[in-house]
């Protein structure tokens, strides 16, 4: 009988132990998991002031550079505003303490970013109208040849697109009208055809030249109905050593190629849309941002904001730092 009790009471004793295990385990997981989500959601807050403090940064760089051209208004591939920021680490822009702050003292926390010229791609907005207009549907088809991609697939999406456009915000049988290149998924662009197109399209608020300074070659000859990629080459060659200061200028040497002669509206000299990419690597987590700005003489206005997926192979553990 006393054995019975004591094999009882050890029993008792080991489920006690054991149930008191579980819930310490529980417990410290719960704190493990708490520290971590703590972590993660600094981070985020971290990394979005700092890129929003980067985005500051470009929109002084072209603030400044509108000023500097207020003579003769002409962006071009040589300005500041061009030169892209390599990959830096973030204590070497902070000084808040200049006695003790040591170069190694600040947090791994690199950033880098860039600035390039909207208005060097073709805009996707130039479609839009009652009558898709022929030249501008020529540009489109242009460039999806030059991609690669089949001429069925620019007549379709071309058609798609203006219908994006113009469609009102009740309208319930219409296509989603895409805010950026990466929605035009939603027309039916497959992913490869999207990556091809991507350099060289953009979709800006309204309608808007092509800047020959800092454009592609690709986009310079589909431009023009009698341009191939040798003529644009020389025009690219051609700005290497001088800027294009006027529209006269390029009427001059493309000739032949520009028969009907050079439209303003569609090509210019100058841009007032950029896009500011921010790229910044905290520890082994990696998040990168891109915005569109849009420059009215010394003011430069955010459109809007977005976080891209960063390089294949930064990280695998970009989720937390980049959760919107």
């Amino acid at each position: 009988m006393r054995a019975r009790q004591q094999g009882a009471a050890l029993l008792t004793a080991l489920l006690i132990v054991t149930l008191v295990a579980t819930l310490a385990a529980a417990m410290v997981w719960r704190q493990m998991r708490a520290v971590h989500l703590e972590a993660a959601d600094r981070a985020r807050a971290q990394a979005h002031w700092v890129l929003l403090g980067a985005l500051d940064w470009a929109r002084l760089i072209l603030r400044e550079d509108q000023r500097a051209n207020a003579g003769e208004p002409v962006d071009h591939l040589g300005e500041v505003w061009a030169v892209p920021l390599a990959e830096a680490r973030l204590s070497t822009f902070l000084a808040a303490d200049k006695q003790n702050a040591q170069p190694d003292d600040g947090p791994e926390a690199f950033l880098s970013g860039r600035i390039d010229d909207a208005q060097a791609r073709y805009n996707l907005r130039n479609l839009e109208g009652k009558e898709i207009p022929a030249l501008e549907k020529r540009t489109v088809v242009r460039l999806f040849q030059s991609a690669g991609l089949p001429t069925d697939l620019a007549e379709q999406f071309v058609q798609q697109l203006n219908r994006a456009l113009q469609a009102s915000d009740d309208s319930a049988d219409a296509p989603l009208r895409p805010q950026t290149v990466a929605q035009l998924a939603w027309l039916g662009l497959p992913p490869d055809a999207l990556r091809a197109l991507e350099p060289w399209v953009v979709i800006l608020p309204q309608s808007s030249p092509v800047n020959v300074n800092t454009a592609p070659r690709e986009v310079l000859a589909a431009l023009f109905d009698n341009m191939d990629l040798a003529t644009a080459e020389r025009l690219v060659q051609q700005r290497r050593s001088q800027p294009f200061r006027n529209v006269g200028e390029i009427q001059q040497i493309l000739g032949r190629a520009a028969e009907g002669g050079v439209d303003a509206k569609r090509i210019d000299v100058k841009s007032s849309h950029f896009l500011v990419t921010g790229r910044l690597r905290l520890d082994d987590r990696v998040v990168e941002q891109r915005s569109l700005v849009q420059r009215v003489d010394t003011e430069v206005k955010l459109l809007w904001r977005e976080r891209v997926s960063p390089p294949p192979g930064t990280s695998t553990q970009t989720g937390a730092l980049g959760a919107p």
